[in-house]
């Protein structure tokens, strides 16, 4: 049986790599600050390197000989060594550099003292990985490497969302559809059980989105509960799954959130999935928020406990999950590895040997054939895998993670280190990609490769773990794209195990107020996550010397006091990686600027400015803040930001641009090509001083008077230098007029379309008040596929959409309008996928015309009026009947309105 692999050896790769970046930029850059040390930092460099190339040669032989996987852990703790004694000499070099004069004279023996200290540390260091190296050769033959695994353009595939069409569910979701269509006009509780892997949620999620569950019940909601779970944030969850959502209700009670959802289901026959609910006490909990109006109004429920759903209805039985058959079980791992082709003959007997031997388990099935689909299609492969799937699966949950662990350990080295890095996340936590790709950036998993863009890359690399059934994609984009994903809790679990076992993460949750924090940061874990009582946690002072990143992911928001600001710079020196946004600070947190090292910062609270001194943080990449502020002054000089990638505020900031007199030999040394954010600036700061220098931009949004935009003084305006923003893909322009009313800030019209950036995909609109007429000039932009439009966008009782315009546009949203006619024909829109209407209480009806749009797949209407949604249902039959007579079931249009009864 194939040994699987554990200790520290599979992150090595990656950290040594991770450290040799480090050393290349120190001594590129910042050599000033290992004065004294330069030469044998080089030193440390060149043999790290060597180390990299044995690591590179011996990742086969690691399964195979202990001692291969002693010598890969032995190079593991002298790589976080050297890291941790290089870090904090910076820090403390970085601080020195810092001081004035008269300060640095008296440290100079301090420092003269440390340099030593820290000399003979170095030179330790490098006699242990002599040492490493000289005995490394015995037992070991150098194998081919290449480069790292990439994907190749042809193996792409579009993601696909959690399915609904599975093997072996057909009967299943028959009997619980009936469950919940038949039966008593009270209120009744229908639930699913079975052990983790078996499929609850994609059972589900088949009868969620059948079409006779939509027709039955007037609102439909979903929402996740898990072990760690909030009341406030299970009906908020509810609440937004029924659009009900806004941003007065973030701060309201729980128990306000749940008499709000109770008012909105009362009067409608509803169906709530609860997916993934623990104990009974959850149950209780949340069970006052649904009404029973005598209207056949359902919950189904899905839970690994009997007794959990006995106790949410103890007349009904549960329906019990039962496991795949052989057939289905070779069906299923079929579909997944040739996707449409048939299995060759020569694979079917090994075949069907893996499918039985994961004992009708789909979670195992699916995870094995994501490592099938990775590698050459040949016997000896299969057979490999055929003896290492444990033939316990389904009679011990337990064995199912050595399964899970096989598909792990055969990642490619740059994917486990991105794989393992889910456990940061909590149980059924829906993950925004723009952020995940972030962090994978900042914790140095994503290395540079030629030209190519890290986020691009990074984004390859989650699409490769989508591909190998690791990864659940929970959201699409209009572009195909992944917008959010999730983890199955089963491979969660696994991830937290491998990443405790390898020090890679510690994950703590439930932290006891009165335990010691020092007890609880486990020496030498490099990533701390804290999923619950963080103000217990912050004021034990806790203590973690060789943290590199700390995230916190509480489900309500916490007010850190005033003492207990500075604990982040106190406990965790070298910290890269820093996300802050689920605790709300009163100042901002001034310690912050000492962390030198710190790559990504996610911070929320009152702040009215960033401080300059936050551009003394050479190495930031990510900035996020969100302030309870209307402005932001950002006194910070991003030009100074060598590393500078993204930079996400709230409300209207104000930004500077570097000093106008900076040419050098016909260079602009303050052009940053590596910044590809900027969200969301005054229009005041769109400068050609700045904008200019961003020529990389992918994403802006702007915010405030946005006349200030395009009015035109000396032949030009503003907007003109937005033209030149080849790479933009993203544009945000928010009108806010405050103290004024919009209407007394009114943008006279919108430049003409080869004003706009060339490569443009999506804009937002708010409060800009355009006559309709106007959106000519957006139809003519060439790559646009998402608009939106925000309240008041738009204003005019007539718009009359003219030929030839939006040839790419797939998502269109409407807000808040006097919109009344709408005059469109599916020519207008030949690929539009999706069109949602918010508050449009004036707009008689929507176009007939739309049926004929075929791409056309989903329609939502929020509070219209009777004739509006006589229409859309209008649009609905014919599309069905136009999907019927080409065959189309398995892409049934979906109509949704609210509320259901209009």
């Amino acid at each position: 049986m194939m040994i699987l692999c554990r200790g520290w050896s599979d992150m090595t790769d990656a950290v040594v790599e991770f450290l040799l970046s480090n050393l290349k930029e120190l001594l590129l850059y910042h050599s000033d600050l290992i004065y004294g040390l330069k030469d044998q930092v080089e030193s440390l460099h060149k043999d790290l390197s060597l180390m990299k190339a044995f690591l590179k040669d011996s990742r086969e032989k690691r399964n195979e000989f202990e001692y291969v996987r002693e010598v890969v852990r032995q190079i593991t703790d002298v790589a976080y060594e050297a890291e941790d004694i290089i870090d904090t000499f910076v820090v403390n070099a970085a601080m020195q550099k810092s001081r004035s004069t008269m300060s640095k004279m008296i440290h100079v023996f301090d420092n003269a003292s440390l340099l030593r200290n820290v000399g003979k540390e170095i030179e330790s260091i490098r006699a242990k990985v002599k040492e490493i190296y000289d005995k490394k050769m015995f037992g070991i033959v150098s194998m081919s490497g290449g480069e790292p695994y990439r994907r190749r353009a042809q193996e792409k595939r579009p993601p696909v969302v959690e399915e609904a069409n599975v093997v072996g569910f057909d009967e299943e979701a028959r009997t619980i559809i009936d469950r919940l269509t038949l039966g008593p006009e009270h209120l009744e509780v229908v639930s699913v059980i079975g052990m983790g892997g078996l499929g609850k949620t994609t059972l589900a999620r088949k009868v969620y989105v059948d079409p006779s569950i939509e027709y039955h019940f007037y609102l439909r909601a979903w929402v996740y509960v898990s072990q760690e779970y909030s009341r406030r944030e299970v009906f908020r969850g509810i609440l937004e799954s029924l659009g009900l959502m806004n941003d007065q209700m973030m701060n309201m009670s729980d128990d306000w959130l749940a008499e709000e959802l109770c008012r909105n289901l009362r009067n409608n026959r509803y169906l709530i999935v609860i997916d993934d609910v623990w104990t009974r006490e959850a149950w209780d909990d949340i069970r006052m928020a649904f009404p029973d109006t005598d209207l056949a109004s359902r919950i189904l429920l899905t839970s690994r406990n009997r007794e959990v759903a006995l106790h949410a209805n103890a007349d009904s039985p549960p329906h019990n999950l039962r496991f795949l058959t052989i057939d289905e079980s070779w069906e299923l791992l079929c579909r997944k590895t040739f996707r449409k082709e048939r299995c060759p003959p020569e694979l079917e007997e090994v075949g069907r040997q893996i499918a039985r031997k994961c004992y009708g388990l789909p979670l195992a099935i699916v995870v094995i054939s994501g490592l099938l689909l990775k590698r050459e299609k040949t016997h000896d492969w299969w057979k490999r895998v055929a003896d290492s799937v444990s033939t316990y699966v389904a009679k011990d949950p337990k064995q199912c993670m050595d399964v899970l662990a096989l598909s792990y350990k055969h990642l490619p080295e740059h994917l486990k280190v991105c794989f393992i890095y889910f456990g940061i996340f909590p149980e059924d936590y829906e993950i925004p990609v723009w952020k995940l790709l972030r962090l994978w950036v900042a914790e140095g998993f994503v290395q540079e490769s030629g030209q190519e863009c890290l986020e691009d890359l990074a984004e390859e690399y989650l699409e490769d773990l989508v591909d190998r059934n690791l990864i659940l994609v929970a959201k699409k984009r209009a572009n195909g794209r992944i917008k959010t994903c999730r983890i199955h809790d089963m491979l969660r679990d696994l991830c937290v195990k491998e990443g405790a076992e390898q020090k890679f993460l510690q994950v703590i949750k439930g932290f006891a107020p009165n335990r010691p924090a020092s007890t609880s940061v486990q020496n030498y874990h490099r990533r701390l996550c804290i999923h619950s009582n963080v103000l217990d946690f912050i004021s034990s002072k806790p203590v973690g010397p060789h943290v590199r990143s700390f995230l916190c992911f509480v489900l309500e928001e916490k007010n850190v006091p005033r003492q207990h600001t500075s604990f982040i710079h106190d406990a965790f020196g070298l910290v890269r990686v820093l996300d802050l946004r689920s605790i709300s600070f009163s100042r901002f947190p001034s310690e912050i600027v000492q962390l030198v090292h710190l790559r990504f910062v996610a911070l929320f609270g009152n702040f009215k400015i960033l401080p300059a001194t936050i551009s003394n943080l050479w190495n930031l990449q990510t900035i996020i803040v969100r302030t309870t502020c209307r402005e932001l002054n950002i006194l910070a000089d991003i030009w100074k930001m060598l590393q500078l990638r993204h930079l996400h505020t709230s409300g209207i900031s104000f930004l500077n641009g570097p000093p106008a007199q900076t040419r050098k030999n016909y260079e602009d040394p303050f052009v940053r090509r590596n910044i590809l954010t900027i969200s969301t600036i005054s229009p005041d700061s769109c400068t050609e001083n700045i904008l200019a220098r961003t020529p990389n931009l992918r994403k802006l949004g702007v915010r405030g008077k946005l006349i200030t935009l395009v009015e035109e003084k000396g032949g030009s305006t503003m907007f003109d230098i937005l033209a030149k923003l080849d790479r933009l893909e993203s544009l945000k322009l928010l009108n806010d007029a405050f103290p004024l009313d919009p209407s007394r800030c009114i943008i006279p019209g919108l430049p003409p379309s080869y004003k706009f950036p060339p490569n443009l995909k999506k804009i937002t609109l708010s409060d800009t008040l355009l006559d309709w007429d106007h959106m000519s000039t957006l139809g003519m932009l060439p790559n646009l596929e998402v608009l939106k439009l925000k309240d008041y966008a738009f204003k005019g009782n007539r718009w009359e959409p003219l030929d030839g315009g939006f040839r790419l546009l797939r998502v269109l949203k409407i807000g808040r309008t006097d919109l009344a006619r709408w005059d469109a024909s599916g020519h207008h829109f030949p690929r539009l996928q999706h069109v949602v209407f918010r508050h449009c209480s004036s707009l008689e009806a929507i176009p007939s015309g739309l049926a004929e749009v075929s791409p056309l797949q989903n329609m939502e209407l929020y509070w219209p009026k009777a004739t509006a949604a006589s229409s859309a249902r209008s649009i609905r039959r014919q599309k069905l009947q136009m999907q019927q007579e080409l065959g189309l079931l398995t892409t049934a249009f979906k109509l949704f309105i609210y509320p259901p009864d209009v």
